[in-house]
């Protein structure tokens, strides 16, 4: 099939239909107009959507950008702001839980350092945004790709073929573009999975996010917007090792119930399931490289890491908000969004801070998922000391926040 005809210099391709994806075709659609054609490949375009219980914690960094892009607006009704955090550690079977850490949950005064939203809501506003801006939204994945100086060259799963000046693979922590350019992956597997459900509840959570830590790893119970037969409502991120996953899973209703119940407590009342449960392995890693020859990678395709901190996402708009300014700065010069120098740039403001969020995370995990007395005692004092200096509390709350240092414009709500 021959090549379609128009301007490589003028088009980039984004493979992957994920919320990364979406939000860097979108902010780039809107830049840039008409002179650019955005394209965003993903197979999963043309599927119905289905039933999902995912949830996330965007930050207020990740907020300012979808306020920026038009994007909060159609979901704001659905988000939950995060006004108060409190961390416990104890075992399962503990009849008292003590609480070692709290956070207020405001960045600055009357901004929420946090807002879960939900994944379904905030996919479909993306998606009818991107619509409507005219980015076209191709349901065929990149099969396989070619670069040179001038351009690179892309074979669809649906038999068609282009050319492009960049291609952003957007594809997922098992990227298959990651892998066809050659570039490394370092990682490893926490032997956890992290089982998500979304639960009813008879009593208010007013806006508090609560993690528990336990030998097995972390149980976050997370405010959603209110609703539900019980009329409130929250999401769970249950840390389990992989061996018990199964077993779990395969409990009927009332005894997955009982389960949750153990580690949910009564705080809230009667608890009941709001969803189906659903379990995802938990691993680390990063790529060697976050860009090849006319190739970026975004999101999970760049990096992995524990849910532990809920900044997995907020990694992936951090990824949106760098990439799209150095694409947009370079094209509004009259240069090439491609070029080794605009992946340079992108390169540079996003490796030092990915590695450093996976290294927290990845012993915060090493540090809390065990039931090693040393160590409880050690973290719980630490905990306690955290808790006492507010100036750190605060410093904490900020880079958590996604507003701290010199983020990128998107994310301090300027427009590019």
């Amino acid at each position: 099939m021959a090549i379609e005809q128009g301007n490589s210099a003028m088009r980039i391709v984004i493979a992957g239909g994920g919320i990364a994806g979406l939000a860097l075709a979108l902010a780039l659609k809107q830049a840039l107009g008409e002179d650019f054609a955005i394209i965003l490949a993903d197979p999963a375009l043309a599927a119905k959507p289905r039933g999902d219980n995912r949830a996330y914690a965007v930050a207020a960094g990740g907020r300012a950008m979808l306020k920026t892009l038009g994007i909060w607006d159609a979901i704001a009704h659905t988000a939950q702001p995060m006004l108060e955090m409190i961390v416990s550690d104890s075992r399962t079977e503990d009849a008292v839980r003590p609480v070692f850490l709290t956070f207020d949950g405001e960045v600055e005064p009357g901004e929420p350092y946090a807002h879960m939203v939900e994944n379904a809501a905030l996919v479909a506003a993306l998606k009818a945004s991107c619509e409507a801006a005219g980015v076209e939204l191709r349901s065929a994945g990149v099969r396989r790709f070619s670069a040179d100086d001038a351009a690179v060259e892309l074979a669809f799963s649906d038999g068609s073929r282009c050319e492009a000046a960049l291609l952003v693979a957007a594809d997922g922590a098992r990227s298959k573009l990651r892998e066809q350019a050659g570039i490394g992956w370092v990682g490893w597997d926490y032997g956890q999975s992290g089982i998500v459900a979304t639960i009813g509840h008879e009593r208010p959570h007013d806006g508090r996010a609560v993690e528990h830590f336990l030998p097995s790893g972390p149980f976050a119970i997370l405010p959603l917007a209110d609703g539900g037969a019980l009329g409130h409502r929250s999401s769970i991120v249950w840390t389990e090792r992989t061996e018990n996953v199964e077993p779990l899973l395969s409990l009927d209703a009332e005894d997955m119930l009982a389960e949750i119940e153990r580690r949910f407590g009564l705080e809230l009342g009667e608890i009941a399931l709001e969803s189906a449960v659903s379990a995802h392995p938990l691993g680390f890693g990063v790529a060697r490289r976050f860009v090849g020859e006319r190739l970026a990678l975004l999101g999970d395709a760049a990096h992995l890491i524990h849910p532990i901190a809920g900044q997995g996402l907020n990694l992936g708009l951090k990824d949106v908000a760098a990439l799209a300014e150095a694409i947009v700065d370079a094209a509004r010069l009259g240069l090439d969004p491609g070029s080794a120098d605009v992946l340079e740039d992108y390169e540079k403001a996003r490796r030092f801070d990915t590695v450093a969020m996976g290294a927290v995370t990845d012993g915060l995990n090493r540090l809390f998922s065990n039931d090693a007395t040393p160590l409880r005692l050690a973290r719980d004092l630490g905990l306690g000391i955290v808790d006492r200096l507010p100036g750190l509390k605060r410093f904490f709350i900020r880079e958590a926040a996604g507003v701290a240092g010199a983020p990128p414009r998107l994310l301090r709500g300027e427009a590019l």
